[in-house]
C-alpha cells in the first residue's frame, strides 16, 4: 500500500479544526516524540484565531511540559489561555480543601489513631496527582468558561492510565463508602436515623466528578486525536493505544501522521519515504478504519506563534492505495561519531533516559546486546508502560522474562497482573487476621473496608512495580548488569525520587502494624515489607554510586528536546546521579547529492549539536545519523558494535563524569 497525499479544498479540514464543530474537549495523544505538543499548540492557536469571540484553554499534563518551548517566548492569541498544569499542585489543593473530611472518614472507618490517620492522608502514591489533574480539566470543561479545552497529554502509556481514572475514582468511592458504613450503621442503630454530613458530601462530589468525566470522554463533545510517525514502533504502539481507547469507548478523532517525507529529490529522502510506506503498509487494514491526515517534515523547526499558526496549512488527507513494494530498498547504514566506551562490568545499573520518541528503547536494546556479547549476564528492563522493547527486539510480548540471547533476557512487567498477584498473596492472611474476631461488629466492618481497599489499583502502579523489579533483580545476582529502558523524562524523574516516597510509606505502615500488633497480625506481609525496606535502602545507595550506576541521555536534534535535556541534566545533578554521555540521535546526513530539504534540516541540526556540546560541558556527546530503523537482534547488535569501542583491561571512566 502507498500513502497518496490528496490536497484538500480550503473549506475541508479535519473535524477538530473546523470552527463549526463545537468540541468541548480536544486531546492530543500518542507515543513520545511524535509532535503532540506542536499539534496541540497549533490546533489551539488555529481555533482561537478562527473564533476570536470565543475563549479557549490549552492545558499541558505531561510532567515534562513543552508548550512554553513550542511558543519560543511569543504571546498566544488574547482569547487563548495556556496552563502547564502542575498535577502535584492539583493534589495539594484538593488536600487543603478536604484534608479534615478525609481525616473524619478514616477516623470513622478504621481503628487507626489520630497520628496514624494524619500520616497516611498526608502521604500520596505516585499517580494520585494525575488523578486530580484530570478532575481539574473536567471541571474547566464542565464549567463552559471555554468553548474548547485542548489537552497536550503525556505519552500514550501514561495517557491511557490517565483516561482510566474515572473508573478508578468510582472504585475509590466504593472503598471510602465502605469505611463509612460502620459509622452510618451505628448512628441508625442508636439514633434511629442517619443524616448526611460533609463526609457524604465529599463522596458525592467525587462520584459526580468521576461520572461527568467519564461521560465527557465518551461523548461526541470530546475527541482524542492520535499523533504518530510512519515508523514501525510508532505505528505498533499507536494501534495498541487505539485498541485500548475502543475498550474505554473514548471518542477518537482522525489520525495525524507527522513528519512525512514528501520530496523524493535525493536518495536519502527516497529511502526514508519507502520505509515510511512500508511501516504504514504493514498495518493498512487497521489504519484504513480511521480518517488519516499527514503533515510533512519541514525544513525549519515549528516554534513560535507564526510557525504554529501556519502549521496546518501543509495538512493533507491520506488515502491508502496498492503499490509494489517488493523491490529491495536502499539501506541507510549507521553513522556514529565519536564512539562511546563500553560500560565496565562493575557498572550494575544503566539508565537510558530522555524525551519520548528519541530512541531510548533502540539505544537501550543495542547497549544490552553489545554488553551480552562480552558474555556478561544482562537483564533489559522496560519501565515505560507502553513497553516498546519487545517490538524493537521482535520478541514475544509478556510479563515473564524472555531469553533474547544466551546472556541477555528481557523483562517488561505487567503492573496490573503483578498487583493482582500481590493482592492474592496477602488477601488470605488479612482475612485470617480477622477470622477469630468475626463476632465483633466493629472489626467486621473494618474487614470489609480493607477488602475494598485491596481491590484498588493505584494509578502510579507501573512505577511502583518497576521499582520493585529493579530491587529484586539486583538482589538476585551480584554480577548482573541491569539496562533500563525508562519512561519519558517527567515520569522517569518521579521514578528516581520514588525510593524516598516508598520509604515514607513503609515507615507509616510499620508504625501502624507495631502499634496494633495485638489487633492486626500479618507476619508474612510484615516480613515482605521489611525485605522491601532493606532493598530500597540498597537501591538508594546504588543510585548515587558513581562507580556502579550511570544514566545515558538520549535526545533528537530539536530545540524542544534540547530544552528538556537541560532540565534532565539539572535534575540528575540535584539527585547526584551519574550522567555518562549524551546521545544525539537521528541526525540528518547532508551529502553533495542531498536535496534542499536535507541540507536545510542538516544545517539547523548541526547548530543544535554545537549548543548541546556547550550544554554538556565535559560530558561526551555522540551523534548518531539517520538510519534504517534497526529492528531485531542482528540489526541492534550491529548498532551496539557501532556505538561502543571495546574496553581495555585498565580502562577507567575517564571523562564520563557527573554533569555539573
Amino acid at each position: 500500500m502507498s500513502v497518496i497525499p490528496t490536497p484538500f479544498p480550503s473549506a475541508e479540514l479535519p473535524p477538530f479544526l473546523r470552527p463549526d464543530q463545537n468540541l468541548r474537549l480536544l486531546l492530543f495523544a500518542g507515543k513520545g516524540g511524535v509532535g503532540k505538543t506542536t499539534c496541540a499548540t497549533a490546533a489551539a492557536i488555529h481555533l482561537a484565531e478562527q473564533s476570536p469571540d470565543d475563549r479557549f484553554l490549552l492545558v499541558s499534563v505531561d510532567p515534562a511540559h513543552s508548550v512554553g518551548h513550542a511558543l519560543a517566548g511569543d504571546s498566544s492569541p488574547t482569547n487563548l489561555e495556556i496552563i502547564e498544569l502542575s498535577a502535584a499542585a492539583c493534589l495539594d489543593e484538593f488536600l487543603t480543601r478536604h484534608r479534615e473530611t478525609l481525616y473524619a472518614i478514616a477516623r470513622r472507618g478504621t481503628f487507626l489513631d489520630e497520628e496514624d490517620i494524619r500520616r497516611f492522608v498526608d502521604l500520596s502514591l505516585p499517580g494520585m496527582d494525575e488523578l486530580f489533574a484530570l478532575l481539574q480539566i473536567s471541571t474547566w470543561t464542565q464549567a463552559a468558561s471555554y468553548r474548547t479545552v485542548i489537552v497536550d497529554t503525556a505519552p500514550s502509556g501514561h495517557a491511557h492510565r490517565l483516561l482510566e481514572i474515572p473508573q478508578l475514582i468510582q472504585s475509590w468511592m466504593e472503598a471510602l463508602d465502605a469505611l463509612l458504613a460502620k459509622h452510618r450503621y451505628m448512628v441508625e442503630r442508636f439514633r434511629g436515623q442517619y443524616v448526611a454530613d460533609q463526609t457524604d458530601q465529599l463522596l458525592h462530589e467525587l462520584a459526580s466528578a468521576a461520572e461527568q468525566t467519564l461521560q465527557l470522554l465518551t461523548s461526541p463533545g470530546s475527541s482524542l486525536v492520535p499523533v504518530l510517525l510512519a515508523e514501525p514502533l510508532s505505528v505498533a504502539e499507536s494501534l495498541r493505544f487505539l485498541s485500548q481507547l475502543r475498550e474505554q469507548k473514548v471518542q477518537v478523532g482522525p489520525l495525524l501522521i507527522n513528519q512525512r517525507r514528501r520530496t523524493l529529490s535525493c536518495q536519502q529522502c527516497q529511502v526514508i519515504a519507502i520505509q515510511q510506506q512500508q511501516a504504514l503498509h504493514a498495518h493498512a487494514a487497521e489504519l484504513s478504519q480511521h480518517e488519516l491526515w499527514e503533515l510533512p517534515l519541514l525544513p525549519v523547526e515549528v516554534r513560535g506563534r507564526s510557525a504554529l499558526s501556519s502549521f496546518y496549512l501543509s495538512l493533507r488527507r491520506l488515502t491508502l492505495e496498492p503499490i509494489d513494494l517488493t523491490a529491495p530498498a536502499t539501506v541507510i547504514s549507521c553513522s556514529v561519531s565519536p564512539r562511546l566506551k563500553l560500560p565496565e562490568p562493575r557498572e550494575r545499573l544503566l539508565l537510558f533516559a530522555g524525551k519520548g520518541g528519541v530512541g531510548k528503547t533502540t539505544m537501550a536494546c543495542a547497549t544490552a546486546l553489545r554488553l551480552a556479547e562480552e558474555e556478561r549476564p544482562i537483564v533489559l528492563l522496560s519501565t515505560d508502560p507502553a513497553h516498546a522493547a519487545p517490538d524493537c527486539l521482535r520478541v514475544q510480548r509478556g510479563s515473564e522474562r524472555v531469553s533474547v540471547t544466551s546472556h541477555l533476557s528481557l523483562l517488561a512487567p505487567d503492573a496490573v497482573a503483578q498487583w493482582g498477584k500481590l493482592r492474592q498473596q496477602y488477601e488470605a492472611e488479612i482475612r485470617n487476621a480477622w477470622q477469630h474476631r468475626q463476632g465483633q461488629l466493629q472489626l467486621a466492618f473494618e474487614q470489609r473496608a480493607i477488602e475494598r481497599l485491596l481491590d484498588l489499583r493505584p494509578p502510579g502502579l507501573d512505577e511502583l512495580m518497576a521499582l520493585t523489579e529493579i530491587i529484586e533483580l539486583l538482589a538476585q545476582s551480584a554480577d548482573t548488569t541491569l539496562v533500563v529502558d525508562t519512561a519519558p523524562t517527567g515520569h522517569l524523574l518521579r521514578l528516581l525520587a520514588m525510593p524516598e516516597l516508598l520509604s515514607d510509606w513503609l515507615k507509616a505502615i510499620f508504625a501502624v502494624l507495631l502499634k496494633n500488633k495485638q489487633v492486626l497480625r500479618l507476619p508474612h506481609l510484615t516480613d515482605r515489607l521489611i525485605e522491601l525496606s532493606k532493598r530500597l535502602k540498597a537501591l538508594r545507595r546504588l543510585l548515587i554510586d558513581h562507580a556502579q550506576t550511570a544514566l545515558y541521555v538520549v535526545m533528537i536534534p530539536t530545540q524542544l528536546a534540547r530544552s528538556e535535556t537541560a532540565d534532565l541534566l539539572s535534575a540528575c545533578q540535584k539527585l547526584d546521579l551519574e550522567v555518562a554521555a549524551i546521545l544525539v540521535n537521528q541526525l540528518t546526513l547532508a551529502q553533495r547529492d542531498s536535496c534542499s530539504l536535507c541540507h536545510a534540516v542538516a544545517a539547523r541540526e548541526a547548530e543544535l549539536v554545537m549548543q548541546i556540546q556547550q550544554l554538556a560541558g565535559a560530558l561526551p556527546v555522540t551523534s548518531i545519523g539517520v538510519q534504517s530503523p534497526p529492528a531485531g537482534v542482528a540489526e541492534l547488535q550491529a548498532l551496539g558494535r557501532a556505538l561502543y569501542t571495546p574496553n581495555k583491561p585498565d580502562d577507567t571512566r575517564g571523562s564520563h563524569g557527573t554533569h555539573h
